[in-house]
C-alpha cells in the first residue's frame, strides 16, 4: 500500500513539472517595441551583445525550453557555413527560389534578373544583370553573401530571409542565367526544333 501511494505522489508531481514550469513562459515582460522607463534610451528592445548565438528559432521555440527550435538554429549554421548551394537543386528548391526571388529581389533585379526592375525604372540606381560574364562566372557564395550583408545601396537581407532561402535564392539566379545563355546543343529536340532558323541559343 506505501507503494502505491508513492507511485501516485510521484506521478502527480511529475504531472505537475510542466505547470510549474510554464510560469518561466509566462513571466512579466515586454511587448516588442513597448516603452521601458528602466533604460536611458526608453526602449525595451536591446542589442543583443556581441558574439550572441541563439539557441532556437521558430514558432514553437518558446515552447518546451527551445528544445523545438533547437533544429532550425543547426540547420542555419550548417547553411551559412556552405561555400555552395547545400542542397539537391530540385523543382522544390527551385519555386522556394523564385518565390523568394520574386518577393526581395525582383523589385530592382527584375523578374529575367537583368538589373531593370520596377524600382530602377523609377530612379533607383540599376543593380548588375545577372547575365554578365563576372556574374555568371561567380562562385555561389558571392550571391549569397551579397543577400546577407548587402553590397552598394543593397542592404542586407539577413534578417528578412532565412540562411536556406538565401539558398534558393541562389540557386533560382542560377536558373535565370541559364534561361538567358543556354547553347542550343544542350536543349532538348522538341525545345530545339522551337528555337528561330539560325538561332544560336
Amino acid at each position: 500500500m506505501k507503494r502505491l501511494a508513492l507511485l501516485l505522489f510521484s506521478v502527480t508531481l511529475l504531472a505537475g513539472c510542466e505547470k510549474a514550469k510554464q510560469d518561466m513562459y509566462d513571466q512579466p515582460r515586454y511587448r516588442p517595441f513597448a516603452a521601458s522607463k528602466l533604460f536611458a534610451d526608453g526602449t525595451s528592445a536591446r542589442t543583443p551583445p556581441a558574439g550572441t548565438q541563439p539557441n532556437a528559432r521558430g514558432d514553437f521555440a518558446d515552447s518546451s525550453g527551445g528544445r523545438a527550435g533547437q533544429q532550425a538554429v543547426r540547420a542555419d549554421v550548417a547553411a551559412q557555413a556552405a561555400g555552395r548551394i547545400p542542397y539537391p537543386v530540385d523543382m522544390v528548391l527551385l519555386r522556394r527560389g523564385q518565390q523568394r526571388y520574386n518577393i526581395y529581389c525582383a523589385a530592382c533585379h527584375s523578374i529575367a534578373g537583368d538589373g531593370d526592375g520596377l524600382i530602377v525604372r523609377r530612379g533607383f540606381p540599376a543593380p548588375p544583370s545577372y547575365h554578365s560574364d563576372r556574374l555568371r562566372n561567380a562562385p555561389d557564395r558571392h550571391f549569397y553573401d551579397v543577400i546577407s550583408n548587402g553590397y552598394g545601396v543593397m542592404f542586407p537581407y539577413a534578417d528578412r530571409v532565412e540562411p536556406a532561402d538565401r539558398w534558393a535564392i541562389v540557386a533560382y539566379i542560377r536558373a535565370l542565367q541559364l534561361s538567358q545563355n543556354a547553347k542550343a546543343a544542350s536543349l532538348p529536340p522538341a525545345l530545339r526544333e522551337q528555337l528561330p532558323v539560325g538561332g544560336k541559343r
